[in-house]
């Protein structure tokens, strides 16, 4: 094959590093590095962070109604959205089954957790499976995929403006679980969806059966404690958790200060689609949200619980090589991935239509129409 004669370990003729290049290791080199005890799953130890986080939240809504000053409100509405940040790992974790090796207990937990931020479980879990399955393949990744140049010139320019102007793609994911990514169809909420095999359209009635009971009760308290109360309560906390889920899942896939490659068609498998996934450093964060940026070996190895994946990175990396892109280390607070983000966003707008090996072009006409929409 003529893309294996050219690169050699990842390096090409010049001798520099190129992400393109097949990787000169198997999956199966990264997992056998990968110490035993990471794979183990202790119910026990994932409980304990469901029954901390789960303190943290009421707590924080207890702290909030006992104050009710305008200081506090905005300390609480950010602790409060990043723990339901962390609350959402939890149940992220639930769907890959690195919970627990217990396909009810997951699913009981993943539930009450998925619902609790107004996330149908099965929904999301089964289009996320879709993500992990299909990572970094322009046609069928599922979270976060980029557009082919005949959908993206197809999308009006308000569309455009909003899907690449900071923040408005913060607040994606609840449009995106009803109505999925432009080019694609279906809802997280219908099992009748495309997203849903038929066996799968009773687990997807019961999650939005659990999302609708949440909706109810939430509606009930805010008639019973008014609707401004219960927006500082609980819907600002929910959109800072909104904004926590795009910004991480998107710089996981975008924003590295190297372009990195997308594929189609021969060129892509797995491996090669999981190692275009990128690690971040988040600071003080990283052990709230529960390592979720530890995710190179999270995409390849899914069922490695979130308090493995920090050792069983160490481990992997001199397999992984030049192919794993150490992140840049944080301060306590990540100010720097705001860079990353307004960046990427700039730049990384569409890919060709043809071609087995892809990588973000720029509109340079979208900055135009920017300027036009600021100085109307």
């Amino acid at each position: 094959m003529e893309l294996k004669r050219e690169y050699v370990n990842g390096m090409n003729e010049q001798g520099d590093f190129d992400p393109r290049s097949p990787p000169p290791f198997r999956i199966a080199d990264i997992r056998a590095a990968i110490p035993k005890q990471c794979w183990i799953k202790n119910p026990w130890r994932s409980m304990s962070y469901v029954f901390r986080d789960v303190s943290v939240v009421f707590a924080l809504a207890a702290a909030a109604v006992y104050c009710n000053n305008w200081l506090f409100w905005p300390i609480y509405w950010f602790a409060q959205g990043t723990m339901f940040w962390a609350v959402f790992v939890l149940g992220h974790d639930c769907g890959h089954g690195s919970f627990s090796d217990n396909a009810i207990l997951n699913s009981v937990v993943g539930h009450i957790l998925h619902s609790s931020v107004l996330v149908p479980y099965h929904g999301w879990r089964i289009s996320h499976r879709t993500h992990h399955q299909n990572h970094g393949n322009v046609e069928n990744d599922e979270s976060w995929v980029p557009l082919p140049e005949n959908i993206y010139k197809k999308l009006d320019t308000s569309t455009r403006l909003l899907r690449f102007t900071v923040p408005f793609p913060l607040f994606a994911f609840p449009v995106y679980l009803w109505y999925r990514s432009p080019g694609k169809e279906g809802s997280h909420f219908n099992p009748y969806s495309n997203l849903f095999s038929p066996q799968e359209r009773k687990l997807v009635m019961i999650s939005t059966a659990c999302w609708s009971t949440m909706a109810i009760i939430l509606a009930y308290v805010s008639f019973t404690v008014g609707p401004s109360h219960m927006f500082k309560l609980y819907g600002i906390p929910y959109l800072i958790f909104v904004i926590w889920l795009d910004l991480v899942t998107y710089l996981h896939h975008h924003g590295h200060e190297q372009k990195l490659p997308w594929y189609r068609g021969k060129e892509w498998s797995y491996l090669r689609g999981g190692l275009t996934t990128v690690d971040r450093d988040y600071g003080l964060f990283n052990n709230i949200h529960h390592d979720i940026g530890t995710h190179v070996i999270h995409h390849l190895f899914p069922q490695i619980p979130h308090y493995h994946l920090v050792e069983a990175t160490k481990a992997a990396k001199p397999v992984i090589g030049k192919f794993y892109r150490e992140p840049k280390k944080s301060g306590a607070v990540p100010f720097h991935l705001i860079n990353n983000l307004i960046t990427s966003l700039a730049q990384d707008h569409y890919v060709s239509n043809s071609g087995d090996i892809v990588f973000y072009r720029t509109d340079l006409n979208l900055f135009k129409l920017l300027s036009l929409a600021k100085s109307e």
